[in-house]
């Protein structure tokens, strides 16, 4: 006697796998970059200031590190620390320029994980009045709001590329605005890693004081930002 077919699956269970599946890839997005921190870290990147790259010179090492520098933003590995890697290594030029290259690698693949695997789960969440209107300014003014996202200090930035992931932000504004936006602190680092041996240069001083301006401006323009804050809280 053939075995009867299972039954098929009704309206009410499908949809609560359609709710499911979205919440099942944010788990798998928060597994992958848990597992991306700890290898990095066990890795200890921070060696690479003293030791540098012994198998490899020139454009290999150049483009190795790179490659390497956008996995441990992806992982978030702080920028500064890379940067003046890239310039202890290979110098101002071709620092800045590796640093460059893997500042948007590393934002490309933090952005394009959490776009496939976090952005369906939450999406939903965005409920709130401050969350609304920081998605729509993403989504609607994306080149001008990443371009300000990246030109201030403050914000952390392998966060504010999984926070754009959520919105609804094309892929060409948000590379091209973090090129662009990155540009001047990361170069700011890289020629202070070059010039580390020699702290009384004009290239290391200046590097120095304009991260320390820089840094300054993000803490008075958080501070004021936090005052109104509390000045429109309690006046409504």
């Amino acid at each position: 006697m053939p075995e009867a077919a299972p039954p098929s699956p009704g309206p009410a269970e499908l949809r609560s796998h359609a709710r499911l599946f979205p919440w099942f890839r944010l788990g798998l997005l928060v597994v992958l970059l848990a597992a991306a921190a700890a290898t990095v870290l066990a890795m200890h990147p921070e060696r690479m200031l003293a030791e540098g790259w012994p198998e490899l010179s020139g454009g290999a090492a150049v483009v190795l590190f790179s490659a390497a520098y956008g996995l441990c933003t992806a992982a978030f590995v702080p920028r500064p620390i890379l940067n003046i890697a890239a310039g202890a290594l290979f110098g101002a030029p071709m620092g800045t320029a590796a640093a460059v290259v893997g500042t948007v690698l590393g934002s490309a693949a933090s952005f394009g994980l959490g776009r496939l695997l976090g952005q369906d789960a939450l999406r939903p969440l965005l409920r709130g009045r401050w969350l609304k209107a920081a998605d729509r300014q993403l989504s609607r003014h994306a080149f001008r709001s990443m371009m300000a996202v990246r030109l201030f200090p403050g914000v952390p930035f392998a966060a504010a590329n999984y926070c754009a992931a959520v919105s609804r932000m094309r892929w060409t504004p948000f590379l091209l605005a973090t090129a662009l936006g990155s540009a001047p602190a990361t170069a700011a680092y890289v020629i202070a890693g070059s010039h580390a041996t020699a702290p009384t240069s004009p290239a290391f001083l200046g590097a120095t004081a304009f991260i320390a301006v820089t840094g300054l401006a993000a803490v008075v323009v958080a501070w004021r930002k936090k005052g109104l804050s509390r000045r429109l809280s309690r006046s409504s």
